[in-house]
């Protein structure tokens, strides 16, 4: 596919704004710029001046990987246009700037769906690849970028270049943070499903090891795997958990009346958060009250419930805005990875967040399958928790910093897409494929066109 062509190029929307990431953190003003067409892209890749550019989707990721101070941001989402779809094949060529939403619209109706997807679906392709997304369903079909089959990278001279996985410069992209170029299309293989629900499988679970005893014992038998964790139970209850499993429902699993439109794609939302809310709104006391209800509502154990797709796979999508619920400061992202035979770091971690009271209703604990080939893709095999934490709550920096240090110990990472604070001093033992990324950076953007807050504070 080549370039759009334009014989007077220009860039539309150029606007002087504050730039944050999902969790409302760091907030740096920077110049967003909107293309249009893959002409008006490489005419603001070479316009971005002297701090340079970073290319954004729909701003999912947490902290500031989208973010570049001073700088030039661009919005890719007015490159949205789905080109091709092979309905026999399940294959799908698109622009970068197609959210996942938009997909399974135009997909499920066909039989197909995204191959894997985040716990929104509010995010871009091109983003999903520079993140190399992960979902419930990585133990079975590894992360996003491993369905993809090629892309098309606007890189700093202006090139646009055709990737192709099992090169250096697509591993490179794939988690790269969209440090290597700007993504103008992708070409994605598909996931055949006969029906647009699921059915699911819950079960209560009484602490940690219990936990971790049936995730390792029967993921197997399962598409999707994922378990919510109250993080304030402590003692006996430490880690106790709402273990949710599932595949998507054949059509015979239907009743009668749902069979006549199997594929229907649906959405629940509901009102936005406000704007402002109050402070203290997500203390100790109140998560640890939702925490309690929630896991007292969960079945000790059913099996074969339908739900929709985007109830198992995305709640939160139903309330617009619902990051405004942390407040003005926001909130800290924190997710983390360690190897299998690291299960005892893992216990550590989670007895030292339960005893430190921190309040996280947002917190979810998966086990990753074999490790993506992007450089800086975060799977690794093992297992991976993620939790939201208050930004303001007091000593947290630090806190995180003596988790960091543990993981790091133990030869896990932190995920670069939600973070917002690592120190750079421990990116290079988390990431062993950091110098190989730094030095394809050197050569194929040696002016630093592409840069953005998190790589100036990670030096990558």
């Amino acid at each position: 596919m080549s370039a759009d062509t334009d014989s007077t190029p220009h860039v539309t929307g150029l606007d002087h704004t504050t730039v944050t990431g999902w969790g409302r953190t760091a907030p740096s003003g920077a110049r967003l710029i909107r293309p249009r067409t893959y002409e008006e892209a490489a005419a603001a890749v070479r316009d971005c001046g002297a701090r340079g550019g970073i290319p954004r989707g729909l701003g999912r990721a947490y902290g500031d990987a989208a973010q570049n101070a001073g700088g030039a941001v661009l919005d890719m989402t007015g490159l949205d246009r789905v080109h091709a779809i092979d309905a026999d094949g399940g294959i799908v060529l698109c622009d970068a700037g197609v959210s996942l939403h938009r997909l399974m619209e135009v997909l499920l109706p066909l039989g197909w769906f995204v191959p894997v997807t985040p716990g929104t679906r509010y995010v871009t392709v091109g983003g999903a690849i520079g993140a190399d997304i992960h979902g419930k369903n990585h133990h079975v079909s590894g992360s996003f970028s491993r369905h993809v089959l090629s892309l098309e990278l606007l890189t700093a001279d202006g090139e646009i270049r055709t990737l192709v996985p099992g090169t250096p410069l697509f591993d490179a992209t794939a988690g790269g943070m969209g440090l290597t170029g700007v993504i103008l299309t992708a070409t994605i293989r598909l996931q055949p499903v006969e029906t647009a629900m699921m059915s699911v499988d819950t079960e209560r679970v009484a602490d940690l090891d219990d936990l971790m005893a049936r995730l390792a014992a029967t993921d197997h038998r399962y598409r999707y795997s994922v378990a919510w964790i109250d993080l304030l139970a402590r003692g006996a209850a430490t880690g106790r958990a709402v273990l949710t499993r599932g595949d998507h429902a054949p059509l015979d699993a239907l009743p009668a009346r749902a069979r006549r439109d199997p594929l229907s794609f649906r959405t629940l939302r509901l009102p936005s958060a406000p704007a402002v809310l109050p402070e203290g709104l997500l203390s100790r006391t109140t998560v640890g009250l939702f925490n309690e209800l929630w896991y007292r509502k969960a079945p000790r154990a059913r099996s074969g419930q339908l739900q929709r797709i985007s109830a198992f796979f995305h709640p939160l999508d139903g309330v617009p805005h619902w990051n405004r619920v942390y407040g003005r400061g926001g909130f800290v992202q924190y997710q983390f990875v360690v190897g299998h035979g690291q299960e005892d770091t893992l216990r550590r971690v989670v007895r030292r967040i339960s005893g430190r009271r921190c309040p996280s209703f947002l917190a979810v604990l998966k086990r990753f399958g074999e490790s993506d080939p992007g450089w800086l893709s975060f799977p690794v095999p093992g297992w991976t928790l993620a939790l939201d934490i208050p930004a303001g709550l007091p000593g947290l920096g630090a806190f995180l910093d003596e988790l960091d240090e543990e993981v790091a110990a133990a030869d896990g990472r932190v995920y670069l897409a939600k973070d917002a604070r690592l120190r750079p001093e421990l990116l290079a033992a988390m990431y062993p494929r950091l110098d190989d990324f730094r030095a394809l950076r050197a050569e194929l953007d040696p002016r630093g066109v592409f840069v953005s807050d998190l790589a100036r504070r990670l030096d990558l």
